[in-house]
């Protein structure tokens, strides 16, 4: 089955970053996100790219971007200029593709998704990048994991895994 999967950690008030930085340290969700996407091609903003310090590994990362002179030395990196372009790129890789933000990217993606893999992180916090609203009745939740802060996590966070009713 193809799968198009928006992949997101966001605050109650819809916050995922600021200055190109994430907002809060969650390691299990981290290791969350590398067992869902490893392997499998992850779409992005430049500027979401332009945040790691290197490429994800055992990841083809597919950047748009609307700087048409926009390049990078790294492999497993193409860069596209459109979501439809990085769409294309990626269902020759993989049936299964995850679509990793920034906040711009994912309200393009939405239309055009299939999942929706979000960790709800409970709290709020000031940002300049946000996940889009979405209509729940459009998304039916077919799974919910709860996670208590601890030691290695500042705050409460669910997982929340939506599938597409149209």
């Amino acid at each position: 089955m193809k799968t198009v999967t928006l992949i997101a950690a966001a605050a109650e008030n819809n916050a995922l970053g600021k200055d190109y930085d994430l907002l809060w340290h969650l390691p299990d969700d981290f290791k969350r996100f590398k067992a869902l996407t490893t392997g499998h091609p992850i779409v992005m903003g430049r500027k979401t790219f332009e945040s790691f310090p290197k490429p994800l590994p055992n990841r083809t990362h597919i950047i748009i971007t609307r700087d048409k002179n926009y390049s990078t030395t790294f492999e497993n990196c193409q860069i596209v200029h459109s979501l439809d372009a990085a769409l294309a790129v990626a269902r020759e890789i993989d049936e299964n593709i995850f679509i990793i933000g920034g906040g711009e990217i994912y309200a393009l993606g939405l239309e055009k998704a299939t999942h929706i893999e979000l960790t709800r992180v409970h709290t709020t916090f000031e940002a300049d990048a946000f996940f889009p609203d979405f209509d729940k009745n459009n998304w039916e939740l077919i799974k919910e994991v709860h996670h208590a802060k601890d030691d290695k996590h500042k705050y409460d966070f669910t997982y929340l895994t939506y599938q597409s009713k149209i």
